[in-house]
């Protein structure tokens, strides 16, 4: 039986996360000095996951050179 295309694992990596798993929170709590060992690890503090986002490269840039560059000849 094959797998259905959705399925499938695609070529990128893994997706951003909006879930840490409980190692991870606590790091972070350390980080920020939320938590210190000795500390109860049940109702944990809820901690932020910041997804990177990747910005765009300008083209009116490029085209400012070009034009710069067809007005000096």
């Amino acid at each position: 039986m094959t797998i259905d295309k959705s399925l499938k694992i695609r070529r990128g990596g893994t997706s951003n996360r909006s879930v840490l798993t409980r190692g991870e929170r606590l790091a972070k709590l350390k980080e920020e000095d939320r938590w210190q060992e000795g500390d109860s690890p049940f109702g944990l503090a809820k901690v932020r996951v910041r997804k990177l986002v990747m910005k765009k490269k300008k083209k009116k840039a490029k085209e400012e050179d070009e034009e710069g560059g067809d007005s000096a000849a």
